[in-house]
């Protein structure tokens, strides 16, 4: 069987799952070549576990050297869009971790160079993975729910100690991640929001930046969005509360969906409410509801799912789960509800020039005030766990857990 020859730039906790399970055989169609990080510890991590696998410091180098054909993207969020743009113009396919990057303009400039590569472009969305979010999206997509109303997603599951933000001089800043809960864990919940609804045409936003942390960045948010049709969206959201929820509703003229502990619960009307508000003589409704519900069985394909896909559209033309080009449309919504809750309006999507335009030169001011800054604790935390973070396996925080 054909293999694809693939390179892994940053080893860190997610790079080193994607090693080690490529290297082990778990990935059909995939084959690791080489492996590139800054990091001395991390490479010599690599040689323990990868025995036979060339490794660099520089990609740049293993770009020019190894006769890859795809490239595995898991360095901080802002790199993102900069190894991939390189790696598009090497000739190499490539699949990047969420988030795409931490701005609208760079993802853009990313998509852009993916088109014009003509290569496989893939991004780390494992969620999409998940039978219940997918059965919820062909539900909206074949209308079954009717005209919808208003979406309510709580997930504040997400939890984190201190000790997960001291692991990285890049955790929880501006400059390494580009923001806080929004952009590291919810990436994939918004993901699936807009994979499932589409885009909102307008997001307000309440962000807490060190609520229950020492951060500078936000670990809890109050999202408001609505759609052009009236319908309407909340979506709150904190690494700060334990234990935590992970509850979506979507509710539309024809019934409810909650998705809820591994269950979706379908509540289903026979006749629309619009026609029962319009039509019915009493004071509030009798009309029957149809119950009926789905029970995940088994754990999502995940990571190894996405992998494997990606694997498949190169060798044999298999359509993307998780297509890279639509990592813009997360990364809109984060950029939006960033530049909301710093200007106090709502911030309409897609982001106009002048918003892009804003929200770059306040996020560039908030990454200097960070620069200028002296965190001496944080520095000794980082020190302490800089041979403590590469585990070669997928840590179920990375799942979608209910």
């Amino acid at each position: 069987m054909k293999k694809v020859n693939v390179g892994i730039v940053g080893i860190g906790n997610m790079g080193s799952a994607h090693a080690k399970n490529i290297f082990e055989g778990k990935v059909e169609g995939l084959e690791l070549q080489a492996v590139c990080d800054l990091a001395a510890g991390k490479l010599g991590w690599a040689e323990e576990h990868l025995p036979g696998v060339t490794r660099y410091r520089d990609y740049h180098e293993m770009f020019a050297t190894e006769a890859l054909e795809a490239v595995i993207i898991a360095v901080p969020h802002p790199l993102h869009p900069v190894v991939a743009k390189d790696a598009f113009a090497a000739g190499f396919h490539v699949l990047t971790e969420k988030p795409a990057g931490i701005d609208v303009a760079s993802v853009r400039e990313m998509n852009e160079a993916a088109e014009k590569s003509g290569k496989v472009f893939c991004i780390m969305y494992n969620q999409r993975t998940n039978p219940l979010f997918a059965r919820l999206r062909e539900m909206v997509a074949e209308g079954v729910l009717g005209e919808i109303k208003r979406m309510s997603w709580t997930v504040t599951n997400w939890y984190r100690t201190q000790h997960y933000y001291d692991s990285g001089d890049w955790r929880a800043t501006w400059s390494g991640e580009g923001g806080g809960v929004m952009m590291n864990q919810c990436p994939h919940n918004l993901d699936i929001w807009q994979w499932i609804l589409g885009v909102p045409s307008s997001v307000r936003a309440f962000c807490r930046c060190g609520r229950y942390h020492q951060i500078d960045v936000e670990d809890d948010v109050t999202l408001y969005a609505t759609y052009p049709n009236g319908a309407t969206a909340t979506f709150i959201t904190s690494t700060g509360e334990y234990p935590g929820t992970n509850r979506l509703e979507v509710c539309g003229t024809l019934g409810k969906v909650v998705v809820e502990n591994k269950t979706l619960k379908w509540y289903r009307l026979s006749k629309d409410e619009r026609e029962i508000c319009a039509t019915e003589t009493k004071n509030t409704s009798r009309e029957p509801v149809e119950y009926s519900e789905i029970t995940q069985e088994n754990k999502e394909k995940a990571h190894l799912g996405i992998l494997r896909n990606f694997a498949n559209a190169i060798l044999h033309g298999e359509k993307l789960i998780s297509p890279g080009s639509e990592g813009i449309y997360g990364v809109s919504m984060i950029n939006a509800a960033y530049l909301s809750d710093w200007t106090g309006r709502a911030v309409s999507l897609p982001l106009s020039a002048e918003d892009e335009a804003l929200y770059g030169k306040l996020l560039k001011e908030k990454q200097d005030a960070e620069q200028n800054s002296e965190d001496t604790r944080k520095k000794e935390c980082v020190q302490e766990f800089q041979t403590a973070r590469q585990t070669g396996a997928y840590e179920e925080r990375w799942d979608v857990r209910w």
